[in-house]
């Protein structure tokens, strides 16, 4: 029998010392150039070839206007050509402000990661008597307060609907509570062109005037096509609003595969991007420049239950990554979803949810993720997962920062002088590094007797008490009272 040839391996050598190495970062890529085009065509394919309706006369006009052809009636076929000159006018970068300051919160250069809580949920899950019930607008404060005190929230949204103001005017209120109860930069919610006159009035209250505002803006809207293809009145009224003001926007479509999109991934990202690319033209022909939050809220139906999925499904999070890498093609700044679950209660699955979902956002790179502490598939908000949450993005932020790998680092004279046998904790190098570990703030790692002899407090108790501590003792400045007079004028008119 014949012995099998074995290949030398080349000698291992000790050559001249290396240069240090920047820190090596976790990576995850999932679409290549020619995926991003391939996604970008078929769009363009959508729009030219079947085209989408807007329900407004300012947005038909100026869309015919600049060469898109309007056939019955309200179906706009948009040309490619109008496409490329809309991205190329959008900003591939700006920021967010804390509230009334030119100082940023939040850079939305394609880079960098934030978290937020989510938008006009209708049931609360209130962490002092752990009932589920609906939502008042002192919840609402609660919850900024709680988002302004935690460290790993970039900016705020709503969380919930109050049933104990008119409903016609809920979201002014909605806004107004945020804008007192946090500094934080706000997306908002809005009904149409008399709520985001109302609401823009009050940060330009805050902010010294509408000029301000644009040069600092502390707001995004979060608006939405209708899937499929379709963008209404109040929609593009918004949208055109926040063109002219320079307040950013995401003019993010939600399409439902097997529902209102096609039942495959790819199918409905394209018709998602094609939705967005068609607001973007909207928006940039009112004012070019103007500031776009790129994003495509692509979700599916349970075909078993028929219900929408919004937890930690393979099939939500892949629809992210593909908008992150679409996002970064196009050289815009990307909307995202974070830390949602379809649990009922604060339990294993939500805690997988906000891990799997936190995780996937900061390795691809989606900027500002939204519904923070959403469960119930985005119906009920607990101010216990915002606080894991928090907990679980300082975590995973650790992670992707990686490993350094340097002289320092590598250590070899410490590892020289203590030897074989011998120890490191009291040694000067442990001293100067030791503070790089992670260490938690609601997670425990005590030993038994310790854990016991401290009540025994698993994590819903430990959450639950952070929770209403920071909601009670957290204080956010107030407001000048000349902005309050200000603020109470515009909600009573």
């Amino acid at each position: 029998m014949k012995r099998r040839s074995r290949r030398r391996r080349a000698p291992i050598t000790v050559a001249d010392p290396l240069p240090d190495l920047p820190r090596i970062r976790p990576k995850f890529t999932m679409l290549d150039q020619k995926d991003c085009l391939r996604i970008h065509q078929a769009s363009c394919k959508i729009l030219y070839n079947t085209g989408v309706r807007v329900f407004s006369k300012a947005g038909l006009d100026l869309l015919q206007n600049a060469g898109a052809m309007i056939v019955d009636d309200d179906l706009v076929k948009i040309p490619p050509s109008l496409v490329e000159w809309a991205l190329a006018s959008a900003p591939d970068e700006y920021n967010l402000y804390k509230r009334g300051t030119d100082e940023v919160a939040v850079k939305l250069d394609g880079e960098e990661v934030y978290f937020g809580p989510g938008a006009d949920t209708l049931r609360y899950l209130d962490p002092r008597t752990g009932s589920r019930r609906d939502f008042k607008l002192a919840d609402i404060g609660d919850i900024m307060r709680l988002c302004d005190a935690l460290p790993e929230i970039g900016f705020v949204m709503s969380s919930g609907i109050p049933r104990d103001v008119p409903g016609e005017v809920y979201f002014r209120h909605q806004f107004a509570t945020m804008l007192r109860n946090t500094t934080k930069p706000i997306v908002f919610v809005c009904d149409g062109l008399a709520d985001i006159e109302a609401i823009g009035a009050m940060a330009g209250a805050v902010a010294g005037g509408m000029d301000k505002l644009a040069q600092y803006p502390t707001l995004l809207l979060y608006s939405e096509p209708t899937t499929p293809l379709q963008h209404s009145l109040e929609a593009v009224e918004k949208l055109l609003y926040c063109a002219e003001y320079r307040i950013p926007v995401t003019h993010s479509p939600a399409p439902m595969m097997g529902g209102t999109a096609p039942i495959t991934i790819a199918g409905a990202v394209a018709l998602g991007n094609a939705e967005m690319l068609s607001g973007l033209v909207m928006h940039q022909l009112k004012n070019p420049g103007a500031p776009f939050l790129y994003g495509h809220g692509t979700h599916h139906l349970d075909m078993k239950d028929m219900i929408s999925v919004y937890g930690g499904a393979p099939e939500f999070q892949l629809p992210r990554v593909m908008a992150a890498e679409m996002g970064r093609f196009y050289h815009l700044p990307v909307w995202g979803y974070a830390a949602h679950s379809d649990s009922k209660v604060v339990d294993g699955q939500a805690a997988a949810d906000v891990q799997s979902t936190v995780l996937v956002a900061l390795m691809a790179k989606t900027n500002l993720n939204h519904d923070v502490g959403y469960l119930e598939s985005g119906l009920a908000v607990s101010p216990e997962v915002m606080v894991l949450t928090n907990e679980i993005i300082s975590m995973n932020r650790r992670f992707m920062e990686g490993v350094r790998i340097d002289d320092e680092s590598l250590a070899l004279d410490v590892i020289h002088e203590v030897g074989p046998g011998g120890q490191f904790l009291n040694h000067e190098h442990t001293m100067a590094h030791w503070r790089e570990l992670w260490l938690p703030q609601v997670f425990d790692r005590q030993r038994l007797d310790s854990w016991e002899k401290q009540g025994s407090k698993d994590i819903n108790a430990r959450l639950r008490e952070a929770a209403v501590s920071l909601m009670d003792e957290h204080k956010v400045e107030p407001l000048p009272d000349s902005v309050e007079r200000e603020i109470e004028t515009i909600l009573k008119t």
